[in-house]
């Protein structure tokens, strides 16, 4: 069973039952048990032909399969490495199922090898496993589903900025603050001698104050009060005239603009509105992976992730809630309560594609 979406317009979706094919000789199929849905799901399917997100599950002309971070359960494998039974954690599709062809097999993980992914970022590619039953911890799973991927991409943002120091600014404006990327790239940024600034609307004002973690906030009708200062704009939102906006502020004192996510896809931008000061630059997460595995080693990069992610997740657990959801259909309607921004910023959505009530694992 698979999940698609309409491609030209995120709002359509279809549940659709699949015939499971045989396997090849060195493929494996896992059993998706439960994953995480944000509004960094909606901003992979948004910018999924710009950067080939829909390349990863194929999908009928006109559809795809949003990607998606969870675990899945080896239930086949015609693989002598992979034996069945074996539990992993990583990209996944909206689906109750993926073939895979596990490569470069190792104690700890392997890579999907099928040819259509071995174009894509090898971040996306990799596979976890779970080392035993009697190591899983269902809170922890949990957590890492929901907030891993975005706090690592929060670690290298902040890490990319300091890096280059903060390109001479001394204000950090992070747009779409009550997102749980910015939230981490906020958490990140409070160790650093920069002002942080966040974007929101009106209606998450409360709960982004609440966080305590920007050192100001303001809303989308008030950029005026910005203030002044050399300036670094991180571009959560994706809101093509907020950003002109924030560009037009600080003018010559914009130091940098970088485009990280589009929480805002949907906006009805003026095509005409000018972007002045410095080009928005994408920001490719992969890319400051390589950097500091060549600089830090795998090793030690994970080591400062690790780090970080657990002073991260003792803070997150104060504010966060997470709602369960089980079925295609929920996972159908919960992404579009995301596409439809109507999700509690507080709110973290986990979803399994069995039916309620059915046996785990």
């Amino acid at each position: 069973m698979d999940v698609y979406i309409d491609r030209a317009d995120l709002h359509r979706g279809e549940i659709v039952e699949t015939h499971a094919p045989a396997l090849e000789p060195g493929q494996a199929r896992l059993r998706v048990d439960a994953f995480a849905l944000t509004a960094n799901n909606v901003t992979y399917a948004a910018i999924g032909d710009m950067l080939q997100y829909w390349t990863f599950f194929p999908a009928p002309d006109g559809w795809g399969r949003v990607p998606v971070w969870g675990y899945a359960d080896v239930v086949e494998s015609a693989s002598d490495e992979v034996a069945v039974g074996t539990r992993v954690y990583g990209y996944l599709p909206m689906s109750d199922e993926l073939v895979v062809t596990p490569g470069r097999v190792g104690p700890d993980d392997f890579t999907d090898t099928a040819p259509h992914r071995a174009p894509m970022a090898a971040a996306y590619n990799r596979y976890q496993v779970v080392p035993s039953a009697a190591d899983r911890d269902a809170d922890a799973e949990e957590r890492q589903m929901l907030l891993y991927p975005l706090f690592f991409t929060s670690f290298l943002i902040d890490d990319a900025l300091a890096d280059t120091g903060f390109s001479g600014a001394t204000v950090v404006v992070v747009s779409s603050a009550s997102s749980k990327t910015a939230i981490g790239t906020a958490f990140q940024l409070r160790r650093r001698d920069v002002e942080v600034v966040g974007l929101t609307s009106a209606a998450n004002r409360a709960f982004v104050e609440g966080l305590d973690l920007y050192d100001r906030v303001v809303t989308y009708d008030d950029l005026g009060s910005l203030g002044g200062g050399t300036a670094v704009y991180v571009d959560i939102a994706g809101n093509a005239d907020v950003k002109a906006a924030v560009h037009r502020h600080y003018g010559d004192d914009l130091a940098a603009s970088l485009i990280v996510g589009d929480t805002h896809w949907d906006d009805d931008a003026d095509p005409t509105t000018e972007i002045t000061g410095p080009a928005a630059t994408f920001f490719f997460a992969p890319d400051q992976i390589t950097k500091r595995n060549a600089d830090w080693g795998r090793e030690g990069l994970q080591a400062a992730v690790d780090e970080a992610w657990a002073a991260y997740t003792a803070w997150a657990d104060g504010w966060l809630t997470i709602t369960r959801r089980s079925g295609a259909e929920a996972a159908l309607a919960t992404f579009a309560e995301l596409v439809e921004n109507r999700a509690d910023p507080a709110t973290g959505f986990i979803v399994s594609m069995r039916p309620a009530g059915s046996p785990a694992g």
